[in-house]
């Protein structure tokens, strides 16, 4: 029995691990899944966002950033901030109010729930009695006028939410008060429209949708005035003086309606209809601002004509004679216009339009010339075009970082770079470069609160693959995800769409005078094209690139436009096969002769597999100068500096037909797995039947009293191991190479290490080869030469997802020309040198070059789980600065995180991360060197956590409201209170603690295709495959700044 004892934990061993992890989700990058209510404040320039989840999240300048969330998962659908106050109102759909505030703790700010509140009517009254339509806080901040279905405006008193019934103003009421000839002309219907006189805050006007506009004395309790229209309303904006009111109707027109002492109705005035005579679709919102130069601007959503652009989702612009129709690529929820803030300004002086799209954030500069869009710090489109891998790169180098920054500028030259931005003199580009986005940072109009954190200590890269073939580089060093650089690699191949069409296709005398805008755009030209795997060396600007279509790229970053022909070299990997036939799509047709390349990565080579299926697998060492890939149906490896082929292996085993069948074939082998299933289950019952009990019952009753009777302490019995059954390599997909790496190692003997190749299948099959690099002198004289030295099958066949190799002292090798560039110790090479390799069930340790097994975790057998992701980090400790482990973190299809000490394979924290039914979450997950992880909780958002207790990336802002900056186009009224607090809480997790998280964390969508996907691999036990799985759409961003946020834990 001891056989099953263990010894008890090691109090010494639990204060370290204390100091060296700790759980936090930090931030959330990208736009927010399902945006539903757009507010925003004047006085403290601070946007918000509400979703159809509940949340509620706050943008101001770059790294001040909030988020909240409702109890109730009710969707958010209107968001109003107290004038010149840090506090804000949030209504719900099902007719509750919310009062939010920022209030401080520790320093910084933080967004909490005060009060909430559901308007209830008398008793017996109808539901739309009471539903809310409209809501306006008063300049008074004391009270909130309430809309509603019925006609009626309640009022409520804040921040106790009472409602004060003798002040409200009900329908009945302003009937009694109108002319004899309007009362019996219209009913009065929902309120559509509250809005406060602009210099008397004792009036406001009151808009019921049957087109009845009424002036309502808050102290006389009488009408002032009144206007009634022949169609229905949907929305009205006063005039900055108050002189003149300007309502938008159904019909697709607006009228402008004077406003005067006279208590006479005016005469109806002429209904201008922009985009008439033909029917036209209701304009749901308008804006009319006044300016210093006499003509003002008219800003309006929706009147597009109904039979030909009836779909189109546009918001219009007027103004001195020049109209241009904004055409969105998604629904528009709402929008609102930056003005001058100062409310006794005599002129509005609008110099920004900010859209909120269903799927994007769009902010349009209204003082350049040709209103040119504005590229957003944060709010990233992540999901333009759907993101199908990720890959993570850590402290990028200065040089290679200034370079990528100057490929992108110039492809932002169609931004605008906002008022008060001079032309910079002359300079190198990458210093222009980063000059120009400080300014623009400097210039972007939403720029309240104050952002805390410190500087990044490091430069970050995430690298995202897509469905339309192209490469997005974001700034992941701080809060904000900002967008870089894009690469396409579209040019390389022949599509059907020119990729130098211009989004705009329509001319200039076109009427309407539509222009699209925006970067969504969910639709790829050709599904083959999608970006499956990515590899940047950071130290060479070495590229690789696979696709969907067994494409695989090698990419070299040059500063200059260049126009050549890139390189073709096909790789068959059943060569020596016969009697198999491709039965999926065709390969892509690259372009012929030279292609034309803006600055940035340039492909020289492609390599193209036959059969063209998805490529799995993807590794590059740019010392060696070779790249290795891996696909359903084996693995070659490519020498790229003299443009040959060094070997190509094929792994297909004879029975594996659905490896011939395509990634769009995969879903009709579901009937055929879930018979493999079965007969597997079927043979598991057969083979416990057949079992029969070790010993006696006396035996094994007098065992367990012995080991009743030891009792010792500090020890624990060991977990009972679940049976596993062996896979049989029959099972489909046996070949699928799932993992290469690259080492310098002993493979041969233990005398002289050599480079070497090392590939992991799905059937549990690692293949080892030794290569033979020429040196540089002869390196390109000399072929690279390739020869198997090992082949280890594991014993139940489970799929390999990583492979390590560790030096003498136990850590994992570095990564090429790390070492070079002094950026890390050389590996001890005096030592025995340990293999790793992580299946889906275990971790298992070989000895090299013996491959002799040492160590082994079963994790399947101990816990059921299953590994999805592995990767290699090391940790700091927070309390010594130079103390650091290295370890493995390991996701497993449970949604766990664990971390697993080297080379002990001693299991050390486990923390639940994901959702076990976040499919997409799961798959998409990324881990970094330093014990932290991305992955994405929805189409367009990544969920930022941290294993870490030394760096942890967070936003940490304060938020003032009677804060003054000097800003060239706002000059805001300081407000009367002062408050900041904490913008999120990312407290820790103890082990084995079940972190308890929102719906707007874990909203992961799964579509019908990965459901049958992920039910076939599990029953196959391959859950998890990086083989062909569509990721949600996500997207594209913004600009580059240093003002992230990683903070050292103390």
């Amino acid at each position: 029995m001891r056989r099953f004892l263990r010894p008890g934990h090691d109090p010494a061993r639990e204060r370290l691990k204390r100091d060296l992890f700790q759980f936090n989700k930090t931030v959330e990058h990208g736009f927010p899944h399902q945006p539903s209510a757009l507010g925003y404040s004047p006085s403290l320039r601070i946007l918000a966002i509400g979703t159809r989840s509940g949340a509620i999240k706050l943008y101001g300048a770059p790294g001040v950033e909030f988020m909240g969330l409702h109890r109730e998962n009710n969707a958010a659908v209107q968001i109003h901030f107290l004038p010149g106050q840090c506090r804000l109102v949030t209504l719900l759909d099902d007719n509750s109010l919310h009062l939010w505030s920022l209030k401080v703790k520790g320093g910084v700010s933080e967004l909490q729930e005060d009060e909430s509140f559901t308007l209830r009517g008398p008793p017996g009254a109808a539901p739309s009695a009471t539903q809310i339509t409209v809501v306006l806080p008063h300049s008074s901040c004391q009270l909130l006028y309430l809309g509603t279905e019925s006609g009626s405006v309640f009022v409520v008193q804040l921040p106790a939410f009472r409602a004060l019934e003798d002040r409200t103003i009900s329908s009945e009421a302003v009937l009694q008060r109108l002319p004899e000839e309007v009362r019996h002309r219209r009913a009065f219907e929902m309120v559509e429209a509250l809005q406060e006189h602009p210099r008397d805050p004792n009036q406001i006007l009151i808009g019921y949708s049957r087109g009845l506009v009424v002036i309502w004395d808050l102290q006389g309790s009488c009408v002032l005035c009144h206007f009634l229209s022949s169609q229905q309303l949907e929305n009205v904006c006063w005039q900055r003086d108050g002189h003149l009111i300007v309502s938008c109707h159904s019909d697709g027109g607006y009228c402008q309606w004077p406003v005067s002492s006279d208590t006479l109705q005016p005469e109806p005035p002429r209904s201008c209809v922009p985009y008439g005579p033909f029917p036209c679709k209701a304009i749901t919102k308008i804006f009319w601002l006044t300016t210093k130069q006499g003509l003002p601007f008219t800003i309006f959503q929706g009147g597009m004509p109904r039979a030909s652009y009836g779909d189109r989702h546009c918001i219009s612009v007027v103004h001195n004679g020049q109209q241009t129709a904004f055409d969105f690529t998604s629904r528009v929820i709402d929008f609102t216009v930056l003005t001058e803030a100062n409310p006794e300004a005599a002129f509005d002086d609008p110099y920004a339009l900010v859209v909120l799209a269903e799927e994007e954030l769009v902010v349009i500069d209204l003082q350049t010339a040709g209103w040119p869009p504005v590229q957003p710090p944060y709010l990233a489109s992540l999901h333009c075009s759907a993101i199908t891998c990720s890959h993570h790169v850590s402290n990028i180098p200065l040089k290679l970082w200034e370079r990528i920054i100057a490929a992108g500028s110039r492809q932002n030259t169609h931004f605008s770079t906002m008022v008060g931005l001079a032309p910079a003199p002359p300079q190198p580009r990458a210093r222009l470069a980063h000059e120009l986005l400080r300014h623009l940072l400097q210039e972007w109009p939403i720029n309240g609160g104050t952002s805390l954190a410190p500087a990044p200590p490091q430069r970050d890269l995430l690298l995202t693959g897509h469905e339309d073939g192209t490469v997005r580089f974001w700034d992941a060093s701080g809060v904000c995800l900002r967008l870089l650089y894009k690469l396409s690699t579209v040019r390389v191949f022949l599509t059907d769409t020119d990729p130098n069409d211009s989004l705009n296709a329509q001319g200039e005398d076109e009427w309407p005078p539509l222009r699209k805008v925006g970067s969504f755009d969910p639709y790829s030209d050709d599904p083959r094209l999608g970006i499956q795997k990515i590899f940047l060396c950071k130290y060479s600007g070495y590229l690789a690139v696979a696709g969907t279509a067994g494409q695989v790229l090698v990419l070299e970053l040059n500063d200059e436009e260049a126009e050549h022909a890139v390189e073709q070299v096909e790789a068959d990997l059943l060569q020596d096969q016969e009697g198999y036939r491709w039965k999926g799509h065709e390969r892509l047709c690259a372009r012929p002769g030279p292609v034309h390349f803006e600055p940035g990565f340039q492909p020289f080579v492609l390599v193209q597999c036959q059969p063209p299926a998805v490529v799995t697998s993807l590794a590059l060492h740019s010392e060696w100068r070779l790249v290795a890939f891996g696909t359903s149906h084996g693995f070659g490896l490519f020498d790229h500096q003299q443009r040959r082929q060094v070997f190509v292996k094929c792994t297909l085993h004879p029975n594996d037909q659905l490896a011939l069948e395509g990634p769009l074939s995969r879903v009709k082998s579901l009937k055929k797995s879930l018979r493999q299933s079965f007969r597997r289950i079927r043979r598991s019952r057969v083979s416990s039947r057949k079992r029969r009990p070790a010993g006696p019952p006396g035996e094994v009753q007098e065992g367990r009293s012995r080991a009743e009777r030891t009792g010792l302490q500090n020890v624990e019995l060991a977990p009972v191991q679940r049976k596993i059954e062996a896979r049989s390599a029959e099972d489909s997909f046996t070949g699928f190479v799932r993992t290469l790496y690259f080492a310098d190692t002993y493979l041969r003997d233990s005398f002289r290490h050599c480079p070497s190749l090392w590939a992991g299948t799905n059937g549990g099959t690692v293949y080892a080869f030794a290569l033979r690099v020429p040196p540089a002198e002869r390196r390109m004289d000399e072929p690279v030469r390739a020869e198997q030295a090992k082949e280890i099958q594991l014993m139940h066949r489970a799929p390999v997802v990583g492979i390590l190799v560790l030096d003498g002292h136990s850590v994992p090798l570095p990564e090429p020309l790390e070492v070079a560039h002094d950026l890390s110790k050389s590996p001890d090479m005096q030592g025995s040198h340990q293999l790793l390799v992580v299946s889906e069930e275990q971790f298992k340790v070989f000895a090299l070059p013996g491959v002799s097994a040492r160590l082994k975790l079963k994790l399947t057998a101990l816990e059921g789980s299953r590994v999805r992701r592995v990767g290699a980090a090391h940790f700091g400790s927070c309390r010594a600065e130079r103390y650091r482990e290295h370890h493995l973190a390991v996701l497993t299809n449970l949604g766990d995180i664990q971390v697993v000490s080297l080379p002990l394979l001693k299991p050390q924290v486990r923390y639940s991360c994901i959702r076990r039914e976040d499919v997409s979450g799961i798959a998409s997950c990324v881990f970094t060197k330093h014990g932290q992880g991305f992955y994405l909780i929805s189409p367009s958002e990544f969920e930022r956590f941290s294993l870490s207790t030394k760096w942890l990336v967070e936003p940490r802002c304060l938020v003032d409201s009677a804060e003054t900056k000097n800003h060239s186009r706002l000059c805001d009224r300081p407000g009367p209170e002062k408050a900041s607090g904490r913008a999120r809480n990312s407290g820790s997790q103890s082990d084995g603690e079940e972190r308890r998280s929102g719906p707007v964390m874990e909203h992961a969508l799964l579509n019908d295709e990965r459901v049958l996907k992920e039910i076939q691999s599990t029953l196959e036990g391959d859950r998890g495959s990086c083989g062909d799985w569509r990721s949600q759409r996500a997207a594209v961003g913004v600009l580059l700044s240093c003002c992230g946020s990683v903070s050292s834990a103390r």
